[in-house]
């Protein structure tokens, strides 16, 4: 038995040890597009579990290293498949075959030794194909793509092993615009190779040596944009470059990007370029100039060019400062109109200089080191005749009213772009050039605006600052940024009659209204979002009510959330609902109010119909009798009988009760409210006082008394003792008959006496009337 239970635990502790070794197994997440992430999942193979649901497959960065037969078989409506960063080394020649609706391929940086035309054969969609980074030599077969007649884009060979370009190896490509060709290493090049490519727009080349320059040059007849890479120009020398007279060359924009360039190789390439017609961009960026500046390009009368637009971004020039003053390319710049010069730390443009462009339309000298002592210099007088925009962002001036001051010489500026300098304050008045039309100050740390500024731009740019209000007059102005800021409220729309553009989000807007947005009769755009919106009745009704609001609100709703009421916090105003009774509040208020006011009157009303009052006013007797004594004592007895009677019965009492009761043998002490209450006194104490200093209560009932309130008072005091006490108390006189249907139905406790107690009755007529005024006496004794 033992052993057999060993058994067990050994094969239990081997499967869960085999289960435990188990490698993990990538999983593939697939939307319901059927846009399928596999990225960085350890795959080693392509996923199995594809369908024809399946759009898009990225399988980037992982272990594969075949594809196979069947691998994409279920794929037929598949579009894009990214294979980049993997290991793949063999692709099955039909793997491609079922993807005829394929347009974005990705087989970058993988390790594909050679290129086979089998691939592609069936991929007649494909406008996207990349082949970078592989370990092939050549392209191989002659006419690989033309399997691929409306390729667009197209990106092949290395940095390493690419060494060779022949003719045919970009033939049948009608409809390719852009091709990138990394050969960097590159050691034979057959004329014609790149001759096919006639409709090619962008052409990016990695060479890092020139020695195929000329023949490259040769070949292109007509591309659009020409970039070369990584490109070693120091020892650069032109031998000449034979150019079709009725084709030719002809490239629109030229650019070098991480080039070296020297002194010497500066005229070889300024030949080279001369030969280019219709060049009217150049760009240099991220290049090297090895050399003090010496050109001399007059010497070789190479002064023709149409180059309009030069470009310089993150130039380093190894012997900066003895670098010359570039006299010697003066003459080459008197047509150039566009001229940029970034981050490559330009503090002077020198006088001489400026007075040589004469064409200049547009200079950005972006983060630069310029100050307001050297602009005055770089923008003197003839200077920059023609200039119309001028950017200076990101220098160091300091001074808003001596920059302006600068540059009042510039006579034709109409643009200013001065943003993300540390100006902090603006002084009250300036000088600027009279034709300033657009003026951009934003990130310069301002916190408030003068009327330094001028009343003549149509664009003002203040964004990214501390302002907290805006009150300028600004007649003209049709475009205003103030975005990032502090501001409360939309700026008034009676000083910016024109405006057209406002963007003023990121503020601390929380509404704005109806009226606020119709005051701006000239508004087209208006971006207010990342503001923090109390979401209001008005402001929900306003939005929700102009379904047209998105035609303005260029970042409608995305950007519009909710900051109050926290309940609504995060929503979008476009979403967001507030209930009846918070958007109303007044006129529930007042519902309510009416309300209360008509249950009110209905109260009164039915107090009056049913003698509510009249019951409330018992009630507070009843508490008040409830709070006295239930027995006097002896010594406090003062009268035989309190008479409680209706003041139109008062001649029968006073006259006739009074002076038989009160002048017997024995005589009786009657309590009369008119003579015996003490004065000053509440009635309603006076009332329950004398009734408990009475030995009896004498009711005289008629008509007059149920319809007496203070008679039934007296009642229903009386009617305390008469059940609190169990005796005899009350005597009741009738003179008149009284019907009981007659008596209200709030002298219940009357009826109810009536009907259980005996009572005397006053004779009617000629009947006599001793045995009557016995009786009384008899009962007064009792």
């Amino acid at each position: 038995m033992l052993r057999a239970l060993q058994t067990l635990w050994a094969l239990g502790a081997m499967m869960g040890l085999s289960s435990e070794g188990l490698p993990h197994q990538p999983s593939l997440s697939c939307d319901t597009a059927g846009v399928c992430d596999g990225r960085s999942r350890s795959f080693r193979s392509v996923p199995s579990g594809l369908t024809a649901a399946t759009v898009s497959l990225d399988l980037s960065n992982n272990s594969i290293s075949y594809v196979g037969h069947g691998d994409l078989q279920r794929c037929v409506n598949l579009k894009v498949l990214l294979l980049t960063s993997n290991r793949i080394h063999t692709i099955a020649d039909d793997a491609f075959a079922p993807l005829g609706n394929l347009e974005h391929l990705d087989l970058s940086d993988n390790h594909l030794s050679n290129l086979l035309s089998t691939w592609f054969r069936h991929l007649s969609s494909l406008t996207y194909l990349n082949l970078l980074g592989n370990p092939y030599g050549t392209i191989g077969e002659a006419s690989l793509f033309s399997p691929l007649p409306n390729l667009q884009i197209l990106r092949v060979g290395n940095s390493y092993n690419f060494t060779e370009l022949k003719r045919g190896d970009f033939a049948g490509l009608p409809f390719l615009e852009e091709l990138e060709i990394v050969m960097s290493n590159l050691q034979s090049y057959e004329p014609g190779s790149l001759g096919s490519l006639g409709n090619l727009r962008r052409l990016f080349l990695h060479v890092s040596q020139p020695v195929f320059f000329v023949e490259i040059f040769a070949d292109l007849n007509s591309v659009d944009s020409l970039e070369l890479t990584d490109t070693n120009l120091l020892n650069f020398h032109f031998s000449g470059l034979s150019v079709n007279e009725s084709h030719p060359l002809s490239i629109r924009k030229l650019t070098f990007r991480n080039a070296s360039i020297s002194d010497q190789s500066f005229n070889p390439l300024l030949q080279l370029l001369s030969r280019i017609s219709d060049l009217s961009e150049l760009e240099f960026s991220d290049c090297r100039l090895k050399g003090y500046g010496f050109f001399k390009p007059a010497e070789l009368g190479l002064v023709r060019h149409h180059v309009e637009t030069l470009t310089i971004r993150k130039i380093y020039i190894q012997n900066f400062y003895l670098f010359s003053d570039l006299q010697s390319v003066y003459s080459l710049m008197e047509k150039v109109k566009r001229i940029t010069v970034e981050n490559s730390k330009v503090f002077l443009v020198p006088c001489s200089f400026s007075r040589h462009l004469k064409s200049l339309e547009y200079l950005d000298l972006s983060e630069n080191l310029m100050v307001e002592e050297y602009l005055k210099y770089s923008a003197c007088k003839d200077g920059w005749p023609s200039l119309q925009t001028l950017i200076l962002r990101q220098n160091h001036l300091r001074s808003i009213e001596n920059t302006a001051e600068c540059l009042l010489t510039l006579g034709n500026l109409t643009d200013l772009d001065i943003s993300k300098n540390s100006f902090q304050s603006m002084p009250e008045t300036c000088q600027w050039p009279e034709k300033m039309r657009s003026l951009n100050l934003s990130g310069t740390r301002i916190s408030r605006l003068t009327p330094c500024i001028p009343r003549t731009l149509r664009v003002l740019d203040v964004s990214s600052n501390n302002l907290n209000s805006f009150s300028l007059d600004l007649p003209w102005l049709q475009e205003l940024y103030i975005s990032g800021n502090k501001l409360k409220t939309l700026p008034d729309a009676s000083s910016l009659p024109g405006l057209l553009v406002l963007k003023i989000s990121r503020n601390s807007i929380n509404t704005f209204s109806k009226e606020q947005l119709d005051s701006f009769q000239n508004l087209e755009i208006l971006e207010a979002g990342g503001n923090s919106y109390i979401c209001s009745c008005e402001l929900l009704a306003f939005t929700q009510a102009r379904p047209a609001l998105a035609q303005i609100l260029v970042d409608w709703p995305d950007s519009y959330l909710c900051d109050s009421p926290s309940h609504l916090w995060g929503q979008r105003v476009q979403d967001a609902r507030r209930s009846a009774s918070e958007c109303h509040r007044a006129a529930l208020v007042s519902g309510v109010c009416c309300a209360l006011l008509l249950l009110a009157l209905l109260t009164v009303g039915l107090c009056h119909h049913f003698h509510g009052l009249w019951y409330l006013r018992m009630t507070w007797a009843w508490l008040q009798a409830k709070r006295k004594p239930k027995k006097a004592p002896a010594r406090d007895i003062c009268y035989d009988a309190f008479v409680s009677y209706s003041e139109q019965d008062a001649y029968w009492v006073e006259t006739l009760m009074v002076q038989q009761l009160e002048n017997s043998e024995p005589p009786f002490r009657l309590c009369l409210h008119k003579r015996d209450f003490v004065p000053g006194k509440w009635i309603v104490d006076n009332i329950i006082d004398s009734i408990e200093k009475s030995r009896k209560t004498l009711f005289v009932l008629s008509e007059n008394f149920v319809k007496s309130d203070w008679c039934k008072y007296e009642l229903d005091f009386s009617h305390f003792r008469l059940f609190d006490e169990h005796n005899d108390a009350v005597i009741l006189v009738l003179l008149e008959p009284l019907d009981g249907r007659a008596i209200p139905q709030r002298f219940c406790k009357l009826r109810k006496i009536m009907n259980t107690k005996t009572y005397l009755e006053w004779p009617q007529g000629d009947a006599p009337r001793e045995g009557f005024w016995e009786n009384l006496r008899t009962a007064l004794k009792s």
